[in-house]
């Protein structure tokens, strides 16, 4: 089995107030340490000693691969890394690209998207069954016609990759009504296929915004997914719920 989990963990730049970073990163690990992801996917991580480097030091046993968004101002630092349990997987191969029309060129954006956008990958081999796949963690921009023209990029670059076995993690910032769902369900499962909200503004919202998703090919089925809504009182881990799956291969 493959227990997979994606979350947004609200860059720790922002101005959040009583929501900051600092008050909230404890929680934040915690999180992912009650579930024990084998495969982690972050977004809005921010590249400084206070989120990503509190984040590698406090999980050493993965691998912690994220490249800075680029771009102007300080936002530029920012990553959506992607994370590998030591124990569960060996890196075969690693790389990244950007949602534009010039995906190998860094910092890129196009459309209208308000700022550059990149997917990380890793080919991992599974230890427990020496089987090969594909992780990719990704964060879409959240202007329309960005959302969709990034749908297709990766759609292309998904099949490109000769039926291997996928699992993509990501904040998608669309719905499940959106063409940018349908485009990337065309190729993948949901695996957790209803309209549960993730994002949530620190416990504002309680519907309307299931734009965290984990995604993987035909070789795998579902054994569980869910979303993780713990907060201790008015304080929670992020403005986003973290999505948890665990997957395992099909015979």
């Amino acid at each position: 089995m493959i227990r997979i989990m994606t979350f947004n963990i609200r860059m720790g730049l922002a101005n959040d107030g009583v929501n900051h970073w600092r008050h909230r990163k404890s929680l934040a690990l915690a999180r992912i340490n009650a579930f024990e992801p084998d495969l982690l996917g972050i977004q809005e991580c921010y590249d400084n000693e206070a989120q990503a480097g509190f984040l590698e030091r406090h999980l050493a046993g993965y691998e912690f691969y994220g490249v800075h968004r680029g771009g102007q101002g300080g936002a530029a630092m920012e990553m959506a890394p992607g994370l590998v349990k030591k124990s569960s997987f060996r890196v075969l191969e690693s790389g990244s690209f950007w949602l534009s029309e010039a995906p190998q060129q860094s910092g890129s954006m196009s459309w209208d998207a308000a700022f550059p956008r990149t997917c990380l990958w890793f080919r991992l081999c599974h230890l427990a069954t020496r089987k090969e796949l594909i992780f990719l963690n990704t964060h879409f921009d959240y202007q329309p016609d960005a959302m969709f023209e990034s749908a297709k990029v990766l759609r292309t670059w998904i099949k490109e990759k000769s039926n291997m076995p996928l699992i993509v993690t990501g904040d998608f910032n669309a719905d499940k009504q959106s063409e940018s769902y349908r485009i990337l369900t065309s190729e993948l499962v949901d695996v957790h296929p209803n309209d549960d909200n993730t994002f949530h503004d620190y416990g504002k919202i309680d519907r309307g915004w299931p734009i965290d998703w984990i995604l993987a090919s035909i070789h795998f089925r579902t054994k569980s997914s869910h979303i993780d809504y713990y907060h201790e009182n008015d304080r929670y881990p992020s403005d986003h719920y973290p999505l948890l799956g665990v997957l395992d291969w099909k015979t």
